[in-house]
């Protein structure tokens, strides 16, 4: 490897995490995620990079625009899918950047994503999670700022609406998650009641 192209592979390296990020809570999907980052490695390669003033800004709107065109294509898989669809669970953090973003990895917000129209969803994840201004952002999704902002916003209240009211700590998670456990496995439903809430009988 030349070089130039070495230099090139390390600066798209370095924001792969970050990329695969974004594009897993565009799609929902680790593996169309990873498969639209690895477009965007190519394209990173054809591109004139003295033209590029901001890799990080370039690379995260050619993300973007490839899930855009997947989300609008009828190869997307959900659109083919029998049910309510839900969010592939991320067993591979280390591929996400989820030591930044952590938050917003959760089940809840993925099911929200998911009922935003994919401009919605754009115009969210890029000026609120990946923190580009809105004139990037227009740039990326081919909009007016005015019209992203907008976008934004009207995703942002939904966001907001289908926010969880509790947000149970991981412990309490693992005790519940063992008495479902036990209570499965003995057939005794009341100990799990009773951890559940002290009136409730089953």
């Amino acid at each position: 490897m030349e070089p130039r192209q070495e230099g090139e592979a390390v600066v798209f390296e370095a924001q792969r995490r970050q990329l695969t990020g974004l594009a897993y809570r565009m799609l929902g999907s680790l593996d169309e995620a990873q498969d639209v980052v690895q477009e965007a490695y190519l394209r990173w390669h054809q591109a004139d990079r003295d033209q590029v003033a901001n890799p990080h800004a370039y690379l995260s709107q050619t993300v973007a625009r490839l899930c855009l065109d997947h989300l609008k294509s009828g190869t997307a898989r959900h659109e083919h899918y029998i049910g309510p669809w839900l969010p592939e669970p991320v067993l591979d953090h280390a591929a996400l950047a989820a030591d930044d973003y952590a938050d917003d990895l959760s089940m809840a917000l993925m099911l929200a994503l998911e009922r935003l129209s994919p401009l919605e969803r754009a115009s969210f994840l890029l000026h609120d999670v990946f923190d580009m201004n809105f004139e990037e952002v227009a740039d990326a999704l081919g909009r007016s700022p005015a019209s992203c902002r907008q976008l934004a916003k009207r995703a942002r209240t939904h966001v907001r609406a289908s926010r969880p009211r509790f947000r149970p700590a991981q412990q309490e998670c693992e005790r519940l998650a063992a008495a479902f456990a036990m209570a499965a496995q003995s057939g005794d439903t009341q100990a799990l009641a009773e951890l559940l809430a002290g009136e409730v009988t089953l």
